[in-house]
């Protein structure tokens, strides 16, 4: 006997909290599955009806009542088809991360995440309660198991789930992006098809949700663990996937398997998607940004170029006497380049009257950094005052490197609402600079060839500062991303002076950090919800 479910895999952009136009996508997307598709199910991501991760909105009382109201509608409303959505499940004193399948006002199946991560970006055991069951259900003959994104990366609920009969499951996501993410899916999804034989469909949704980005990639892996499905990645959409039943066997049928994309066009097309999103999202009109004519503000401006387009973005180029022709040149040239509004303000005049106004406190003083940071403050001043009268946000153009020792100021550079590279070490800055180019020349070239300066004094080089980026930036990746010793970095070749003198600067400045503005997160552990390293602390590395 040959059994036949058709599905459609719903790897949809949904919001946070806005349960009320989640749940009419939902309505929208199961009807476009009956009636285009002929799909006899249709499959949404974790969390759905309210958005994915919904934080403290959890134990609001009104998200609770809006979420019950939706889950009334979609279970009375959807005729013809199955729907499996994911929602929170408030039962009691708990509240769970919970899946149902309702099929013409029946539900048909319903299931609790068994396994809530609770590390990196995730708290889920703040919020939820386990669930203890597997959950089985049949349609069309087939049988099919539930699971929800952390449960396929143990091997108990997908064992518990053969066991209990299924002949194939569906693991409905909310997988945040970061560097060969989906290798390491994947990787862990062949794994789990080989210890129990039967097919995983993997549905991941799409989209920016602050520091967070969701890439997509859903995939079917068969039984022999050959992926047979894969979505493309950062691309909103529906699929189709037949499974053919046969004997207590399924198989995948699907036309459609997506390549994968190397490095950095996935982190580009990362940062692309979260500046998009925080944007859209938030309903700005547009950004606006410092173009120094250096590295890093010459890439924020091509990614919120490619984001929004260039007509909802503007560009401030703000001289001053340390800035050299060079920079001014270059920013000017990619900003016609671009298509972008460009204005040039010079800063003298208002530095000018800073340093007159604060005179009788500096005079026996030596210039010092204090009079960098003041440019920088000007600069700041400047753009947030663009970005109040427009409406336009301020994005920030600091990297990782800089953040993590502190080579940026306080309400100058780092003043804005959203850092793009924020995550981005400065080696990986080029990296991307040059494969954006590759699409078409967006950055001039003398501006990545050039060697690096904040130019606020003359002749300054990122250099004067801090070791060669090149050496600061696996460092930092060992000390940040890994949590090795000074001991452990040295014995990779690192000079221990130096190895002390950039962990000692990382410390110094999480204060700095603390008041930076949110931004897309692409490693494995970026400087914001999963970097808690307290402000006061007396710790000294030993060696």
């Amino acid at each position: 006997m040959n059994n036949t479910v058709t599905v459609a895999l719903a790897q949809l952009d949904l919001i946070v909290g806005d349960v009320a136009g989640n749940s009419a996508r939902i309505l929208d997307y199961a009807t476009r599955a009956r009636d285009d598709l002929q799909a006899d199910l249709v499959v949404f991501p974790e969390l759905s009806i309210c958005g994915y991760p919904p934080e403290d909105l959890l134990f609001h009382a009104g998200l609770r009542i809006s979420v019950e109201l939706a889950l009334d509608e979609i279970r009375d409303s959807v005729k013809g088809i199955a729907v499996l959505v994911g929602f929170p499940e408030y039962y009691e004193d708990h509240i769970y991360n919970s899946c149902a399948v309702f099929s013409d006002g029946k539900t048909l199946s319903h299931y609790r995440k068994r396994c809530l991560p609770n590390y990196a970006v995730f708290d889920e055991e703040r919020y939820f309660t386990a669930g203890k069951d597997a959950a089985v259900f049949a349609l069309n003959g087939i049988r099919i198991g539930l699971t929800i994104c952390e449960d396929v990366w143990q091997q108990a609920p997908i064992a518990a789930d053969r066991a209990a009969g299924a002949e194939c499951v569906i693991a409905i996501n909310g997988s945040p992006y970061e560097t060969k993410s989906q290798y390491h899916r994947e990787e862990v999804i062949a794994a789990r098809v080989t210890e129990v034989g039967i097919p995983i469909i993997y549905l991941n949704m799409v989209g920016g949700q602050d520091e967070l980005v969701f890439d997509g990639g859903s995939f079917a892996t068969a039984a022999d663990g050959e992926v047979r499905f894969r979505a493309p990645p950062f691309e909103e959409g529906m699929y189709r996937l037949v499974l053919h039943g046969t004997g207590g066997s399924v198989e995948l049928e699907s036309d459609q398997v997506a390549e994968l994309l190397a490095d950095e066009a996935s982190v580009y097309r990362a940062l692309v998607t979260g500046t998009r999103d925080y944007v859209r999202k938030h309903g700005f009109p547009g950004v606006v940004l410092g173009l120094s004519g250096g590295i890093d503000s010459a890439l924020v401006l091509t990614v919120a170029c490619d984001a929004i387009g260039a007509d909802k973005v503007r560009a401030v180029m703000m001289p001053f006497r340390y800035t050299s022709t060079m920079s001014q040149e270059d920013a000017a040239r990619q900003a016609e380049s671009m298509g972008v509004r460009y204005d040039v303000i010079p800063i003298a005049p208002m530095y000018d009257a800073t340093v007159q106004q604060l005179e009788t406190i500096f005079h026996d003083r030596e210039a010092d950094v204090t009079e960098e940071n003041i440019q920088a403050r000007c600069r700041g001043l400047l753009l947030m005052a663009i970005s109040n009268k427009t409406g336009r946000m301020l994005l920030t153009t600091g990297n990782k490197s800089e953040m993590a020792v502190g080579y940026a100021t306080l309400y100058g550079d780092m003043a804005g609402g959203f850092a793009p590279i924020k995550d981005c070490r400065k080696t990986l800055v080029y990296q991307l600079a040059r494969y954006r180019n590759t699409l078409g020349e967006a950055i001039p070239e003398r501006v990545i060839s050039r060697e690096p300066s904040a130019e606020l004094r003359p002749g300054q080089k990122d250099s004067d500062s801090l070791p060669d980026y090149d050496v600061l930036d696996p460092i930092l990746e060992a000390f940040i991303e890994e949590d090795l010793s000074v001991a452990e970095i040295t014995a990779r070749g690192f000079d221990r002076d130096t190895v002390l003198r950039v962990l000692e600067m990382v410390k110094r400045n999480e204060y700095k950090r603390r008041q930076a503005p949110p931004g897309i997160r692409i490693s494995s552990r970026a400087f914001g919800r999963d970097w808690r390293y307290p402000i006061t602390s007396w710790y000294r590395f030993p060696g």
